[in-house]
């Protein structure tokens, strides 16, 4: 169904329409997202091109995936942005760098993914700012993966740009980068517009018998409709398509192409090749190509006629079945024929990377300089941020080196791009070839820390733990510092293990004090190779990401030094004490490696991000934890480190429910959500069920809390379930359901985990003074007792729980004394969510006492602060309380809110002091949008200004 002919959208007047809505949307103001899905031939390219005619006076811009180009990082996108780049300059320089460093138009760090989206969605956005902007991406699935995901991120944050984004995309498994964005279906056409389409391409008359079974045959796709028949002679047509048994559509579609190519003269079918292979449709280019083939250019003659290929700028096949159909009749000596003539007519100069792979394809066999070259052309896209393409890049470079040792060292080097880019699927089979080859002692630990990184990626709990430090031992001597980030790791899945694997903390120290004993020189980087070594270190407890590290020098050794060796040294010994001493003896350590982070460079929190986090939970810091975080974040943001910004935003968003910030907490987890990033994800959850908890709001802590401890479950993660655990007694104390609140504490309290363990001790604590029973006085005591051992750390939070403890089952003439520490401590340590449960205790305690006025006043005072908090339930107790002292409490009741929560999130920034540019690059969305929603929320409230914004809020929203 080429553009023009009279069936072009025959049966595709749904479709149609759907298409003209979408435009008209664009050109009021609205951004709108479609992917058209559908088989091979089924009409996505003819509906492309209906959208191109139909956007009178918008920009239209356009780019196809080709399956012989998706290794080279971000093409299809460059393609895509190329017409646009005239708009660069109105981007901040950040993103402006970035995407002038993706696109090789300018050296740089290699950008994040995030920047690199921003940069894009922002272009976007100033391109549509004089006319509205129709950007149509055909054939996405063979878009390289950096494109794609480029493109899905931008597709998902499109808004109020006046910008359409439509993909077409073949059927799909419904994963993808695309999964999410809506979709426009195509299936086959009616039986009567099928039979109307096939009757205009019919050589004569059919029996109608056999028309109805060609049309069941093709399942209505307009190509096969269209195509099948050609060549075939009345007599072959009588009897239906003939034989061609049940191939799916598309592959008979296919093979006709291929019968009308092979009845093409030998040139013809040389040149048709050549462009084939050629991915850009660069006519030029084509046109050079053809003269160490001996081909004339009159070649094209026939191919055009037949309605094959059209020659222009670019390139075009008549349908990408056409080029499948070429390209896979070819023989490999008539391939290798081909990519050398690309070879040697694409510049060197101007595009090393293609010259190198058609190279790489024209090889008979082993090709040192051909390997070097795409070697070479593995560190720029490396350079470029993707990893991806220099994984393949790599890995084509081994298979064509032909001394072993520089094929093993390549091979190394492809594995540990490959892990860097998320795809340990591939590592195990890269590093049995490296480990054939003669690897020094260096590399093969290295080799070895990659299957242990991706045996992590895969499993982020129990199994890693004896990879990595298997690992860790062999790297010992000779790289102490990435022995340590190692063992750093293991550390961390250990810690996710928790329970679900006892013994992997203990291996994890013993291998720790190991290292300490006998590493002492090395240097260099294990893994060897150029480009891209899949660092495996840093972190404690994130959700199945294995990331780098920056480790310092030191030795790990016994006492309580650190020898300057950088936070994950001083991370690494205060955990191995933790684990073999217990908390007391690891306080201080730990205390001194999480000032080693607030106190260090920016750039090396994210590598220790996790053990900090878990260390100020451990120790009862609240201040630390808000300053890490906020350092994370502000960190992830600067740089676009999306998985960085993905777990620090749900680990501050804790923080700061625990500060009583919620509103705050929430519009973070928001934004943790719209990073679409897998590591992250746990750490939501876990996060969403806390801060459900501390609200009170049963019904959403509940269903998260299940999540959370199902995926635990599933997946090794003991961690989870004690966190689970923590959040439901929180939960039920509010509640007044202390039975249940005592069954969670206990279950929390089934294995020691970090951090998490002594929140649970208060909880049972509580629980088990209101219900009794036989067991509840020895464990109150207990957990009584672990709470004064933690007070040991100094702080607020540690101190303050110490004192509600011991008034809640110490001696009662001490119990006023020790309410009121509390409530001290909690008010100095600025945890307000503590200091109003603290009243609350205390009022009613009083009350219990008959000490009616007194208790009024502090209950007063919990339920005034709990209810500000948004802490439902806990406000709700205070009040029954109040009620039962005399006072009459009305429920406090929320008005439904004026604003959306994003337009909430942008009001407040607004506030905060941040531009439309500031905000768009916080919350993932362009500038034109925060100023489309800014325009809503002055509507609203009534005001016409950002200055009066701030007494807007402060009015109730």
């Amino acid at each position: 169904m080429e553009q023009g002919t009279t069936h072009q959208l025959l049966g595709r007047h749904r479709e149609s329409e759907e298409l003209d809505r979408l435009l008209r949307e664009v050109r009021h103001g609205r951004s709108r997202v479609v992917v058209l899905r559908g088989e091979a031939g089924i009409g996505k390219s003819v509906l492309l091109d209906h959208a191109a005619a139909r956007a009178t006076g918008m920009r239209v811009v356009r780019t196809e995936g080709v399956e012989a180009e998706s290794e080279f990082a971000y093409s299809g996108l460059q393609r895509l942005c190329a017409p646009l780049l005239s708009h660069l300059d109105g981007l901040p320089p950040v993103q402006q760098d970035a995407l002038r460093v993706a696109f090789g138009l300018s050296g740089g760090p290699a950008p994040e993914l995030l920047l690199v989206g921003m940069a894009v969605l922002g272009l976007f956005a100033e391109a549509a700012a004089t006319s509205p902007l129709v950007c149509l991406v055909d054939d996405a699935q063979w878009l390289d993966l950096m494109s794609l995901r480029i493109l899905g991120f931008v597709g998902r944050r499109l808004d109020a740009e006046s910008v359409a984004l439509v993909f077409a995309e073949r059927l799909a498994d419904g994963e993808g980068e695309l999964a999410d964005l809506p979709v426009l279906p195509l299936r086959g056409l009616a039986d009567a517009d099928a039979r109307t389409l096939l009757g205009s391409v019919l050589p004569g008359p059919v029996d109608p018998r056999v028309r109805d079974r060609i049309v069941a045959e093709t399942g209505g796709n307009p190509l096969a409709l269209l195509e099948l028949p050609q060549g075939l002679s009345a007599a072959e047509l009588a009897f239906g398509f003939g034989g061609h048994g049940p191939a799916p559509v598309p592959n008979r579609v296919e093979e006709g192409f291929r019968r009308r190519v092979d009845a093409l003269p030998a040139d013809t079918r040389a040149l048709l090749l050549l462009a084939a292979v050629e991915p850009v449709g660069d006519e030029l280019l084509l046109w050079r190509a053809l003269g160490p083939l001996g081909i004339g250019p009159g070649a094209a003659a026939p191919a055009e006629a037949a309605g094959l290929l059209k020659l222009g700028a670019p390139v075009r096949f008549r349908h990408p079945l056409v080029r499948s159909a070429v390209w896979r009749r070819a023989d490999a000596a008539d391939l290798r024929a081909v990519h050398a003539a690309l070879a040697d007519a694409t510049d060197a100069e101007r595009d090393p990377d293609r010259r190198a792979w058609h190279l790489a394809h024209a090889a008979v066999g082993p090709n040192e300089p051909v390997a070097a070259a795409l070697e070479r052309s593995a560190d720029r896209a490396l350079a470029r941020g993707g990893r991806a393409a220099a994984a393949s890049f790599l890995e084509r470079a081994a298979a064509l080196s032909p001394d072993p040792a520089q094929r093993a060292r390549r091979a190394l080097a492809s594995a540990g791009a490959h892990l860097a880019a998320g795809a340990a699927d591939r590592v195990p089979d890269l590093l049995a070839a490296a480990e054939l080859g003669p690897l020094d002692r260096l590399q093969r630990a290295g080799a070895g820390r990659l299957r242990a990184g991706a045996a992590a990626m895969a499993d982020p709990g129990p199994g890693a733990i004896r990879p990595l430090i298997a690992a860790a031992v062999t790297l010992g001597e000779l790289d102490p510092a990435a022995a340590r980030e190692t063992c750093l790791a293991a550390f961390g899945a250990a810690v996710r293990a928790g329970r679900l694997d006892g013994d992997g903390l203990r291996q994890v120290a013993e291998a720790a004090r190991g290292l300490a004993a006998g590493g002492s020189a090395g240097g260099g980087s294990a893994g060897g190779g150029s480009a891209g070594d899949g660092e495996v270190g840093g972190g404690s407890a994130g959700d199945g990401e294995v990331g780098g590290g920056s480790a310092g020098d030191g030795e790990v050794g016994d006492g309580d030094r650190t020898d300057g060796d950088g936070a994950a040294g001083a991370f690494l010994h205060a955990l191995a004490v933790w684990t073999e001493d217990g908390p007391v003896k690891a306080f201080p350590p730990l205390a001194r490696a999480l000032r080693a982070v607030t106190d260090g460079d920016d750039r090396a929190v994210p590598a220790v991000l996790e053990p900090a986090v878990d260390s100020a939970g451990e120790l009862g810091d609240l201040a630390a934890w808000l300053a890490v975080t906020d350092r994370a974040v502000r960190f992830a943001r600067t740089t676009g480190a999306l998985s960085v910004l993905s777990t620090a935003l749900p680990h501050r968003a804790t923080a700061l429910g625990l500060a009583g910030r919620f509103t705050e907490a929430w519009d973070l987890l928001a934004e943790g959500a719209n990073t679409e990033e897998p590591a992250g994800a746990a750490a939501r959850l876990a996060a969403t069920g806390l801060l459900s908890a501390h609200r009170g709001r049963e019904r959403a802590a509940l269903e998260a809390l299940e999540t959370l401890e199902r995926e635990g479950e599933r997946r090794g993660l003991g961690r989870s379930i004690a966190v689970a655990a923590y959040a439901r007694a929180v939960l039920h104390n509010g509640l007044g359901n202390y039975p249940l609140a005592l069954e969670a504490a206990r279950r929390g309290l089934e294995h020691q985990d970090l951090a998490v363990h002594h929140w649970t001790c208060l909880e049972l604590v509580e629980a088990a003074t209101r219900t009794g029973g036989p067991d509840a006085p020895t464990e109150a005591r207990e957990a009584r007792e672990r709470l004064a051992d933690r007070s040991l750390t100094g702080t607020p939070w540690a101190r303050g729980a110490a004192a509600v403890a011991d008034a809640l089952t110490g001696p009662e003439e001490h119990a006023e004394e020790r309410y009121r520490d509390a409530v001290e401590h909690y008010d100095r340590g600025g945890l307000p969510v503590f200091g109003a449960r603290a009243r609350l205790l205390y009022g009613e305690w009083l009350r219990r006492r008959n000490r009616r006025a007194e208790a009024r006043a502090e209950l007063r005072t919990a339920h005034d602060a709990a209810a500000a908090m948004g802490m439902e339930a806990f406000a709700e107790r205070a009040r029954r309380e109040l009620l039962a002292t005399g006072e009459t409490v009305r429920r406090r009741t929320v008005d439904a809110p004026a604003l959306t929560p994003q337009e909430t999130q942008i009001a407040r920034l607004v506030v905060a002091g941040h531009s439309n540019a500031e905000i768009g690059a916080q919350l993932f969305i362009s500038p034109r949008t925060v100023e489309w929603h800014l325009r809503k929320v002055f509507v609203r409230l009534g005001i016409a200004s950002r200055r009066e914004l701030d007494g807007a809020l402060s009015g109730g929203l």
